[in-house]
């Protein structure tokens, strides 16, 4: 089998780009891609176009934008997890040898405030107002308050950090950092968690390029090597169902099986993880992330931000870019968009957010219904 490496990343300002249509931010996102190769378009294969609420037929209607080659390019949805879906469609066609060169990219346009519930929830679940995504965020922060006294100042140091770090990011949505006491002082949304604590849906595109280890030395970049690549779907009610009904607290999460997979996959753990982006729609979630993933000891994911280990300059910083509090989500383009930051990372490209002598990256996403993606990098020999 062949190994699968990214030699090429391309990534739009995520924002809103309301006069842009999205088959032009994809376009504008995969040029970035091939450029950053050194790549033609017409070197690429196969392709999958991740997506949640545009059209159908959105990859083979950016195919056209980019110029019609013939290649396959069949959209893929996933919720928030789309991209790692349609990444690890890209990994296993170059692993298995059926193509050299995959192109995967996400591209999104959000409607502005709450996603509309019928695109992911059924009709009962509408009907009783159970479809708002800070309803099961918020439950999941209080239950890990009352377990093991999780503070609200805690979970403001989370969003003040990617508020801090995204305003080093000219691809973040929002740009301006904000201190604890302003994001206690916002709007309460849903106990505990306040406005400046969750994320906004947004407009944007990013594409990798994977290819196989055997040609990657024809292309610009130094190859970053896909050491692990997992998608799963949850086996117990995770997301949607927490306003309803309660997970077995004795099972694993989908996050931390699979983030199993990845870590026994690429022979690595989450103590050789050097930098990490994980899927923090509200501030709370990525302190969940740092028990699920490994990175701590569950309980102890407030510690871990009162210690500084998640800072820049800390011993594992996480969301770097400033995660999806500072980006933004928009939703097919998510994943792909932590790829972009993990690696620049990886390369030493990242520039006043680069983290010291960075090997190995993990990027995390989740998305409704239990969709779940982990992908490993690290640095090519």
């Amino acid at each position: 089998m062949s190994r699968a490496v990214i030699v090429g990343v391309g990534m739009t300002p995520f924002g809103r780009h309301p006069d842009t249509h999205f088959t032009d931010l994809a376009a504008d996102a995969i040029e970035m891609a091939l450029a950053d190769a050194g790549m033609d378009f017409r070197d690429i294969q196969q392709a999958f176009c991740s997506k949640v609420y545009l059209p159908s037929a959105t990859g083979a209607r950016v195919m056209e934008r980019m110029g019609r080659t013939g290649i396959s390019c069949p959209d893929v949805e996933g919720a928030c997890g789309a991209a790692a879906a349609g990444l690890r469609l890209a990994v296993s066609m170059v692993e298995t040898g059926q193509y050299d060169i995959v192109l995967a990219f996400g591209v999104e346009k959000m409607p502005k405030g709450f996603m509309p519930p019928g695109q992911l929830y059924d009709d009962w679940q509408c009907m009783m107002g159970l479809t708002q995504n800070p309803q099961y965020w918020a439950l999941n922060a209080k239950r890990h308050m009352h377990e093991f006294g999780t503070t609200e100042e805690q979970i403001a140091k989370i969003a003040a950090k990617a508020k801090r770090n995204g305003s080093l990011n000219p691809n973040a949505l929002f740009r301006t950092p904000m201190s604890v006491g302003q994001i206690l002082a916002s709007p309460l949304v849903v106990d505990p968690l306040r406005l400046f604590m969750l994320c906004s849906p947004d407009d944007g595109a990013a594409a990798v390029i994977v290819c196989s280890d055997r040609i990657a030395h024809r292309y610009r970049q130094k190859p970053v090597e896909v050491a692990a690549c997992i998608h799963a779907v949850s086996q117990f009610p995770l997301l949607n169902a927490s306003s309803f009904c309660t997970t077995p607290t004795n099972n694993p999460t989908v996050y931390a099986m699979a983030a199993k997979k990845a870590y026994e996959h690429a022979g690595l753990g989450p103590e050789d993880v050097d930098v990490a982006e994980v899927q923090d729609n509200d501030a709370f979630s990525e302190l969940e992330y740092y028990e699920e993933l490994g990175f701590c000891p569950r309980g102890e994911g407030g510690r871990f931000i009162d210690d500084g280990i998640s800072e820049l300059g800390g011993a594992l910083p996480v969301n770097p870019s400033g995660g999806l509090q500072a980006r933004g989500e928009p939703l097919g383009a998510s994943h792909y968009g932590q790829l972009h930051e993990i690696v620049l990372q990886l390369r030493g490209q990242a520039g006043p957010r680069q983290v010291a002598n960075a090997k190995v990256g993990l990027a995390q996403v989740f998305g409704a219904w239990g969709h779940c993606g982990v992908t490993l990098l690290k640095s090519a020999l």
